[in-house]
């Protein structure tokens, strides 16, 4: 039985846990106030800032290698259906490198913290979430390509429904996060108070982050059924040369 699916299990669970355990710590840690801090906020400090990172990293890894294995069975389905059209080839390609910007995003982001380098950082979400949205738009049309050959007309919908959904919300965390950063008027913006100016474009940025996040993990999540019709082999290693000294 093939366990390829796994991966995006795996990548949703450690997502997930990773961003509700450095929240609960951070709040008890007393790093962030509790109403809806971003998430690189509450991983902003250490301990939490450690776990965070050294989580996240391997959730990179993990989504890395599941945007892999659909780049790969996207290819396969395309031998098998040829009369897909080559749009399919150049699609996938596109989507592939998408993704992986996106997992370069998200290690960014985990590794380097707002409070100790802040363009690093904003580089870093733009990468993850940015290229991220444009990889969930690539594989919704993907999606709609390949049906009936794999997968059902209700993930393609429910995939383009979390790309149009990402998108929006992408432009509203980027502009209400501007807004309330110049309208800031207190000393800590991990401890944001509704006095300190911009409170209400904070709370909306950082609601729309916590949904974008979170829609990141059904989208990957998604592809499990999927994977159970597929499986991988160990590559072959081949020896160029091989000279035995007595």
């Amino acid at each position: 039985m093939s366990t390829v699916y796994l991966f995006p299990v795996s990548v949703f669970l450690l997502f997930q846990i990773t961003f509700i355990g450095t929240y609960i710590a951070a709040v008890l840690e007393k790093h962030v106030v509790p109403t809806v801090p971003y998430i690189s906020d509450a991983a902003a400090y250490s301990p939490e800032s450690c776990v965070f990172g050294q989580l996240i990293n391997i959730g990179a890894v993990l989504l890395g290698i599941t945007i892999y294995i659909r780049y790969r069975q996207v290819l396969q389905i395309y031998e098998y259906h040829s009369n897909l059209g080559n749009g399919v080839i150049r699609n996938n390609r596109i989507a592939v490198w998408f993704g992986l910007a996106s997992c370069f995003g998200i290690s960014i982001v985990a590794n380097f913290q707002e409070t100790n380098v802040r363009i690093v950082h904003f580089i870093g979400a733009f990468f993850c979430f940015g290229c991220g949205t444009m990889y969930f738009w690539m594989q919704a049309l993907l999606s709609y390509i390949l049906f009936p050959n794999v997968g059902t007309k209700l993930y393609a919908h429910l995939r383009l429904a979390m790309a149009c959904t990402c998108t929006i919300l992408f432009i509203l965390l980027a502009v209400t996060g501007v807004m309330s950063h110049i309208l800031f008027k207190g000393q800590n913006p991990r401890q944001w108070y509704p006095s300190d100016g911009g409170w209400y474009f904070h709370v909306v940025s950082s609601i729309s982050e916590w949904i974008i996040a979170t829609i990141f993990s059904f989208f990957i999540l998604s592809f499990t059924d999927e994977f159970r019709d597929i499986s991988f082999n160990h590559p072959q290693i081949s020896l160029i040369s091989y000279t035995i000294t007595l």
